[in-house]
């Protein structure tokens, strides 16, 4: 059995393959017969100091082959801990015998495969020269977005915003990416107005991208808002733009800046034009023309969390 820490786990899932990865994932899809991807469980959890706090439990198998079940717990209040807000961890079986072949850092490969995934989304939604990229939020998960986002598109400039101004400056500090100039910046909406793309972040329950301050062409990437009373955009932008998932009954059941524009009166229930697996197969060819404002909603998915394990248990050193 292998045990890949944080920094192990980081080598043995290299940005550029883990997209393909995902990519070919995607293209074979949940309905090959032998591949399983039950609903996530989703349970509230109480603390003590009753901040709101949830647990996740993604079990996903590929009959015959792997067996991965990864646990996740996330408590937001945890910037007052000075600790992450997500901690999480990845068992990998062999799907055949039941032996554990290897427990992986479950927030690495979180980070990495869902930064991954809003990557292999623009590389259908964005425009193919895009220059400039907007990072909302100052998390854990930002710095992967980021490098994703640059990996995909010649991303020349990034700007950095969350609520507290030192977080934003202290993550700008941290980074350091060849040809590209990062700023910490203060004005939200005009930053939103500047960029070619917009990266969001965030465990906000009220909107932070207002279909007013987004220019035409711009691909919005939403990755937080994962419950149906969190929402990171408005939902005159989700009605405005052509909206695209991870997977549908990810982002119908969980995704909450589609739920809460539906509940706005704002959009229909068939709002949602396409997901990874019909662009991953070609069955959209994902943005339309220069002038589309495109988004990309995601709420995860285990086939991701197995697909990323499984490059990892293959680069993994001994």
């Amino acid at each position: 059995m292998q045990v890949l820490d944080a920094k192990q786990t980081a080598n043995a899932l290299p940005r550029r393959a883990l997209v393909e990865t995902l990519r070919e994932a995607f293209q074979e899809g949940v309905s090959a017969p032998q591949i399983n991807t039950p609903f996530r469980h989703h349970h509230a959890i109480e603390n003590i100091d009753e901040s709101d706090a949830s647990l996740l439990i993604m079990p996903a198998w590929r009959s015959g082959q792997f067996l991965g079940i990864k646990t996740v717990l996330v408590i937001p209040d945890n910037h007052l801990r000075e600790k992450p807000a997500v901690a999480a961890s990845y068992q990998l079986y062999s799907a055949l015998s039941g032996e554990l072949l290897a427990v992986i850092d479950g927030a690495e490969l979180t980070n990495r495969r869902t930064a991954a995934a809003s990557a292999l989304a623009s590389s259908y939604l964005s425009r193919e020269h895009s220059a400039s990229l907007l990072m909302v939020g100052a998390g854990s998960l930002a710095p992967h977005l980021i490098e994703a986002h640059c990996d995909i598109r010649p991303i020349e400039s990034v700007k950095v915003w969350a609520r507290d101004l030192r977080k934003a400056e202290a993550l700008v500090a941290s980074l350091s990416i060849p040809y590209v100039t990062i700023e910490a910046v203060s004005s939200l909406v005009q930053a939103s107005r500047e960029v070619d793309i917009i990266s969001c972040a965030t465990l906000s329950k009220t909107p932070l991208i207002h279909c007013d301050f987004v220019a035409p062409g711009t691909h919005i990437d939403l990755v937080g808002a994962f419950t149906p009373d969190m929402r990171e955009s408005d939902s005159a932008l989700i009605k405005q733009g052509s909206l695209f998932a991870d997977t549908m009954d990810g982002v119908k059941t969980e995704g909450g800046d589609y739920i809460q524009a539906i509940k706005d009166g704002q959009i229909s229930k068939n709002h949602i034009i396409a997901d990874l697996f019909d662009l991953c197969r070609n069955r959209h060819s994902g943005r339309q023309n220069s002038q589309e404002i495109t988004i990309f909603k995601s709420t995860g998915t285990a086939l991701e969390d197995l697909a990323a394990a499984t490059l990892a248990l293959s680069l993994a050193k001994p």
